[in-house]
């Protein structure tokens, strides 16, 4: 059966790679002979359908943390954990209600900006150059993290289901969402998210269904012995309305606060291409990750009657793997195995999803935001995609030496740090652009280095509080961009009319 196991795993793997990868060969080949330039390869022109763009904007945000951070954090701790899928969920609701058809409409009269970084400056008719270098920086040092924590994802998953050396599956990984997202562009990376977010949500929702009708057999007997703590089905962690349950509650719901500021879900709303589909868009994105939400939290509750005490802290994020593999490939046919492979799949679709878009928008932030206006003036369209791509193979390097490194190799812990980073940086700056006219510039550049500044200290000081460091962060980013801008000199006559022509629908 080894061998069998082996050949129908890898077919599923292999069958899902093909994919992906014919996906990016396919758009660098409609790619050849066009005019499109930066704005082609880092927005894809614009031309999205609300379909695709929902979909890319769920999966590029829900990384392999969906998979095997969050259902291992739920399977070992408890209810106390759901509090993130809450903050997640309102955050989602909020961001496509609020901020996804402002953004794409004031992105379009802000000189058709094509990055966050763009549309910050350009919103202000400023040549100003600090917003966008300050803001390259972040990018790259966020996304650095952020990506290595979906390398480690497919490390651990190749691993654990082919044996395969961490490290080596590490590189392969990286290699394989390299050369997709290097050939495509963003247009790629949007097509093979969408595969990957249908691919996601079957996988949720078929897994917890599987698990239960194996333990509704009469020869059913969990892995291990099942030990419930007596707080474990509280939504108070601690069973009682103490500093660790508020902080936890807090910490849950901050986790939407990240929404309003992450670049590689926000440019998905800048890339739809009309307001029909952008109503679409909203209606099938915050469907999809309510689902994908509710499922992971299933998984974790059911793991933990179907593993009992199987796994422990430092493998908790193994549950996911653990029951497909139990259920599926131990002891099955072909054909199951088969199935278990592209339900494993799932959790490659997962971490893939969210690193090529990682990569991308930090490359396009370095390239449009600080290589083109500090380095290159006169920069070609054609130099300005070489740069990106170079920027995309130099972060996959760092990301992957990170990824390689044991002692930062936390999923969930690189995850939340990088989600923190952003939101508290650009999430203020973001819905004051949005909703404030009198938001200046010096005050969305104050609100952005104030933010990060003070969630890494925080992370860095005071995490024993238990309050994640985006919520101090967005506070004081809020506070910051606020305060300055009320003390600067008045946005210009040109700039309020700015902000009023955004009010209005762009088909």
């Amino acid at each position: 059966m080894g061998n069998e196991t082996n050949f129908a795993e890898v077919l599923a793997f292999v069958l899902y790679l093909g994919a992906v990868l014919t996906v990016g060969i396919v758009f660098f080949v409609k790619s050849l002979g066009k005019k499109g330039g930066d704005k082609d390869y880092f927005l894809g022109g614009r031309q999205m359908n609300g379909v695709v763009a929902a979909l890319s904007a769920g999966a590029s945000d829900m990384s392999a943390w969906v998979l095997m951070g969050l259902p291992g954090a739920i399977y070992l701790y408890g209810m106390g954990q759901v509090w993130i899928s809450v903050g997640l969920w309102i955050g989602t609701i909020i961001s496509w209600i609020y901020v996804a058809p402002k953004l794409r409409r004031y992105s379009i009269v802000a000189k058709d900006s094509i990055t966050i970084p763009q549309f910050l400056t350009n919103r202000f008719l400023t040549k100003g150059k600090a917003l966008q270098v300050i803001s390259a920086i972040i990018f790259i040092v966020a996304y650095c993290v952020y990506a290595a924590s979906s390398i480690v994802a497919c490390g651990n998953l190749f691993n654990t289901v082919f044996g395969m050396d961490k490290n080596v599956a590490m590189i392969g990984a990286t290699v394989i969402i390299l050369i997709y997202t290097f050939l495509g562009g963003f247009s790629a990376v949007c097509w093979t998210d969408f595969i990957q977010g249908i691919l996601m949500l079957v996988a949720l929702m078929a897994v917890p269904i599987i698990a239960a009708v194996a333990m509704g057999a009469a020869d059913f007997a969990p892995v291990a012995e099942v030990v419930t703590d007596e707080n474990y089905y509280n939504i108070l962690s601690s069973g009682s309305f103490d500093w660790a349950s508020i902080a936890d509650i807090l910490s849950g719901l901050g986790w939407g606060l990240g929404y309003m500021g992450m670049p590689h879900i926000l440019i998905r709303y800048m890339s739809i291409r009309s307001e029909k589909d952008m109503k679409r868009s909203q209606k099938i994105g915050c469907f999809w990750t309510t689902i994908i939400l509710v499922m992971a939290s299933v998984v974790g509750l059911v793991g933990h009657e179907f593993l009992g005490t199987a796994l422990d802290a430092d493998s908790k994020s193994m549950v996911f793997i653990t029951m497909v593999r139990k259920i599926l490939v131990e002891n099955r046919g072909a054909i199951l195995i088969f199935v278990a492979g592209i339900l494993l799949a799932a959790i490659l679709a997962a971490s893939m999803s969210t690193a090529d878009s990682q990569l991308l928008a930090s490359a396009s932030a370095f390239a449009s935001d600080f290589y083109k206006p500090i380095l290159r003036k006169n920069a070609s369209d054609k130099e300005m995609l070489w740069v990106g791509r170079a920027i995309v193979a130099g972060i996959s390097v760092v990301a992957l030496i990170i990824a390689m490194t044991p002692s930062l190799a936390d999923i969930m812990n690189l995850v939340e740090n990088a989600w923190g980073a952003f939101g508290a940086s650009f999430g203020p700056a973001i819905v004051l652009a949005l909703g404030w006219k009198r938001l200046t510039y010096s005050g969305a550049v104050a609100g952005i280095v104030a933010g990060f500044t003070v969630d890494v200290l925080w992370l860095v000081f005071l995490s024993s509080t238990g309050i994640y460091e985006i919520i101090p962060g967005f506070i004081a980013g809020l506070i910051a961009a606020v305060v300055v801008s009320l003390a600067s000199k008045e946005p210009s006559k040109e700039v309020i009319e700015l902000f009023e022509k955004s009010r209005a629908e762009i088909n």
